[in-house]
């Protein structure tokens, strides 16, 4: 079982993106579930949402405490709480930032994991230009599906599209291409 925890913030699509994330696997024939946990709901405040992907059936429902890989949708949640708590020596992890990971004090966090397994992503400045919103959970699907490989892009686009159909899903699509666009070049640099 593959298992993935998203921190943002409310508002940015935490929620949609493990939902979203669900979808693409089981369009490959896999289990998968998706669910959210938060304290007040209102925009701005720390969201953080689970998906599990399993080639078999899933029966776990509790929170995800030792995730396989973190999506961490806003930066300044690193200040506000440890969100790598619990991440495997061999996870993964994709921060939303324009910025480097060491401007972001995350040398230690990325000099425990294998190399190529820390990728950062303008994910909110791809948002912006594609869909003329600041919700960076598509672009960081389609980084996560080239960092990570659980999941083809292809089937992250479909979920995308399923999700927001109609020109604000091909928005979303083609933010989910230029961050995968992006990770790839990079991982091959």
């Amino acid at each position: 079982m593959f298992e993935v925890r998203i921190h943002g913030r409310g508002g940015q699509g935490v929620v949609s993106a493990a939902e979203m994330l669900s979808v693409a696997a089981f369009l490959e024939g896999k289990h998968a579930q998706a669910f959210p946990s938060f304290g007040s709901e209102r925009t701005g405040a720390p969201v953080v949402a689970f998906c599990r992907i399993a080639d078999k059936e899933i029966r776990v429902r509790e929170p995800i405490q030792t995730p396989d890989a973190l999506i961490v949708q806003d930066p300044t949640l690193f200040k506000a709480l440890d969100v790598t708590e619990g991440l495997k020596s061999d996870g993964y992890l994709l921060v939303n930032t324009a910025r480097s990971i060491s401007e972001l004090h995350l040398d230690a966090t990325v000099a425990r994991l294998p190399k190529g397994r820390v990728t950062s992503v303008p994910a909110t400045e791809l948002a912006m230009k594609y869909v003329n919103r600041p919700a960076p959970n598509t672009a960081l699907l389609g980084a996560f599906a080239a960092e990570v490989r659980i999941v083809s892009l292809e089937s992250v686009l479909e979920a995308i599209r399923r999700a927001f159909p109609g020109k604000i899903g091909e928005a979303n699509v083609e933010a989910a291409r230029a961050a995968h666009a992006l990770v790839t070049a990079n991982a091959a640099a």
